[in-house]
């Protein structure tokens, strides 16, 4: 048997990694993710009119939580060991990128994929995004290149939504337009200047562009999009077993599933319950999708929780509009949980409300009636929503395609067996 050899470096002189930014620590990612909006000076003296525009700042606050903090850890674990794998001097790898058969006894790419999910409105593609963005630069340009001549450019990551149709060729101009934005070039104008063009076709001839300018990750956001939606009569008529969802064209999930076989591509999903649940309904689709980890990010279901009381809330309750403010108690965390099911973009979408009502008066301060107005005045086409949600009633929720639970349970104690062995070992 051959001896094990030893190495100082898991990345040892691959040009794509070395481009990177470095792994944060963890208290650096926390920082990286997290976003205050600034609050102007002496707010009550401003008039109420112009408080509301500094009021929507706070649907950029961003607070992460603890799943967040893991995918960043997940996803700069994928780009890296992707990379370990597609070496630039290699010649290997660019036999891998031009589709020659490669030699026995090398290290063979293994396929990397993660799934992120939650109920519309949790937060997932935001953290998503956020994530991607906290690991560095989007494109790095490198003036030489391993086996090349002049300038090339490294794309180190790329998010898409994959489109409502979920038809190859719709998918395949999201991904394209990505692709020049990313870029700044013009690679695929005399495919996207075609008004109908060959899915599958344009759908390889991107693989291979991205491939040959080392895609480091590829994160594929709205994954439900690629299934049918039931009718509303099927969904309330559903038994007590999984609804199922359809393809819409077979032949995109064959790409996706060989997109991620190569494992040339890592691939990160997201979407809700529904089109998780569906694409993972068969074991070897959900053991592809999960090789770097299942991310689920839950809404805030407890009012007393240490998440949303200790943290989220105090630093919400920061942002208040008005000459006297409300206290943040719990009698506040219980009143916000009830009118929102504690979903955090119903959370903020209620806050501006409440401010809004508050600002109809003349006293300058902030009530927990105003909390209650705002939820059935602004937020009045959520609230039938909001009470399926926080009740668990499935023929309610039935009403919401989105809002279809899925059996996801499986990878989610696996993941966190894996945790648990990982941390007590």
């Amino acid at each position: 048997m051959k001896r094990i050899p030893e190495t100082t470096s898991t990345y040892t002189d691959n040009l794509l990694i070395q481009s990177l930014s470095s792994t944060p620590d963890p208290n650096e990612v926390l920082g990286r993710l997290t976003y205050l909006p600034p609050v102007p000076r002496d707010v009550s003296k401003l008039p109420k009119h112009e408080r509301l525009h500094h009021l929507m700042q706070v649907r950029d606050l961003h607070i992460p939580s603890a799943i967040e903090c893991q995918l960043v850890q997940s996803i700069d674990l994928m780009i890296k060991q992707g990379y370990s794998y597609r070496d630039p001097r290699q010649a290997m790898t660019w036999t891998a990128i031009s589709g020659e058969a490669t030699a026995a006894g090398i290290r063979l790419p293994k396929s990397l994929s993660a799934a992120v999910e939650g109920l519309s409105g949790v937060g997932k593609t935001e953290a998503c995004l956020r994530s991607l963005h906290a690991l560095g630069p989007q494109v790095v340009a490198h003036e030489s290149f391993p086996k090349l001549v002049g300038r090339h450019v490294q794309v180190v990551w790329l998010s898409v939504e994959v489109p409502p149709s979920g038809r190859a060729s719709d998918l395949a101009r999201s991904l394209m337009h990505a692709w020049h934005n990313a870029t700044g070039g013009s690679r695929f104008d005399a495919v996207l200047s075609k008004d109908r063009i060959d899915g599958m076709k344009a759908l390889d001839e991107w693989r291979q562009v991205a491939t040959s300018h080392f895609l480091g990750i590829l994160h594929l956001d709205e994954i439900q999009n690629l299934f049918k939606i039931r009718s509303l009569k099927e969904r309330k008529n559903r038994t007590e077993s999984r609804l199922e969802l359809s393809i819409v064209e077979d032949q995109v999930l064959r790409w996706f599933l060989n997109l991620t076989n190569t494992g040339q591509i890592p691939v990160i999903v997201s979407g809700t319950p529904d089109g998780i649940g569906a694409l993972t309904k068969r074991l070897s689709t959900a053991q592809r999708i999960n090789t770097a980890g299942y991310h689920r990010f839950d809404r805030f279901t407890d009012p007393t929780e240490g998440s949303f009381r200790n943290i989220f809330l105090p630093v919400l309750g920061r942002y208040q509009y008005v000459e006297t403010p409300l206290r943040v108690d719990d009698a506040l965390a219980k009143l916000i949980i009830d009118l929102t099911a504690g979903i955090p973009r119903i959370i903020i979408a209620l806050w501006i409300g409440a401010h809004r009502v508050a600002f109809e008066r003349r006293d300058d301060d902030l009530r927990h009636a105003d909390f209650t107005t705002a939820a059935s005045t602004w937020l009045a086409p959520l609230q039938h929503a909001v009470k399926a949600i926080r009740e668990g009633n499935a023929v309610a929720m039935s009403r919401y395609e989105d809002l279809t639970q899925a059996d996801t349970n499986f990878w989610r104690s696996f993941w966190q067996q894996s945790t648990n062995a990982s941390s007590t070992s």
